[in-house]
């Protein structure tokens, strides 16, 4: 399964019993958390995803609501005596900064830890799964969004076909992978009359903290779900055009002009006791919005 689950879905002051940024993205039961705002080891608890899964962590940008959560996780795994590698990204300082808090307090990891600089748009993760890229949004300090990208999947195996070419199971495997078989009479069997053709890949967007910025629909184009922040109502464009972040209807036209199929909202000023409007608003642009409810898994 690809899909995305919200832990933090408010700015920066946690308030209404919502927290500050932070997203598990999961698949083939392998977690990718991204932001880990405060509060972010106890969301994990409350919806029972395993922290033991967790690889690879992808921090947008360095102010506190996303990453203050970060230092606290990386100490609490070692503590539960968590012993798989793990690689944080993030903007560069990242790193001068959990050095630090792990000098003064004498930490000694049981694990190993890689913190990753990033600097640009780049490509930061490729596996036979999954590739991960990265691009800069618009925002007060430097920040960036995160696309993950779902491989194409082997073909699928059409059983009975198989067993009528007595084809053993041992070459299954090989068959999803765009084999042909040859039979003991030298017979061959072509792939595409034994499978069908493989899904494509999908693709989902965190777009990170930004105001209006058209330059990242080239890095979103098509994707099948993005999360696209909404921090105020549109009636206040202008305060989120100096605080460089987005509105409700700015969000849904970024989502309208790049194709996607679903937009997540959230990242909601603490100033909105009630978050029904922010979804009327962008659905007014852009129909199939939902908000970013914290504890709800969203399939990609």
């Amino acid at each position: 399964m690809f899909a995305v689950t919200i832990l933090g879905n408010n700015s920066a002051v946690p308030a209404f019993d919502r927290h500050p940024t932070s997203q598990v993205v999961t698949l083939d039961g392998n977690n990718y958390l991204v932001d880990c705002g405060e509060g972010t080891q106890i969301q994990l608890i409350n919806y029972k995803i395993r922290r033991s899964k967790i690889s690879h962590i992808f921090i947008s940008h360095l102010h506190g609501d996303h990453y203050f959560g970060l230092i606290g996780l990386i100490n609490s795994l070692s503590l539960l005596g968590h012993k798989q590698e793990m690689h944080v990204f993030g903007p560069s300082p990242l790193k001068e900064i959990i050095e630090l808090q792990l000098k003064v307090a004498d930490t000694q990891l049981c694990y190993p830890l890689e913190i990753h600089h990033i600097t640009e748009a780049a490509t930061l993760l490729d596996n036979e799964k999954l590739r991960v890229k990265c691009f800069r949004t618009n925002h007060r300090i430097e920040c960036y969004g995160f696309t993950f990208e779902q491989k194409k999947q082997p073909r699928k195996l059409n059983l009975e076909k198989a067993k009528e070419f007595d084809i053993p199971a041992v070459f299954y495997d090989r068959l999803k992978n765009g084999e042909n078989y040859t039979r003991k009479d030298g017979t061959l069997v072509e792939n595409e009359s034994v499978t069908l053709p493989a899904e494509a890949g999908k693709k989902y967007a965190f777009c990170a903290d930004t105001k209006y910025d058209e330059t990242l629909i080239p890095h979103i184009e098509g994707a099948d779900m993005i999360y696209h922040e909404t921090t105020y109502l549109d009636n206040l464009r202008e305060r989120a055009e100096s605080r460089f972040h987005s509105t409700t209807k700015q969000a849904a036209l970024i989502a309208q002009k790049a194709g996607v199929k679903k937009l997540l909202i959230g990242h909601f000023s603490s100033k909105y006791d009630t978050l029904e409007e922010f979804e009327a608003e962008a659905r007014e642009v852009f129909q199939n919005t939902e908000l970013a409810l914290e504890g709800v898994c969203y399939e990609v």
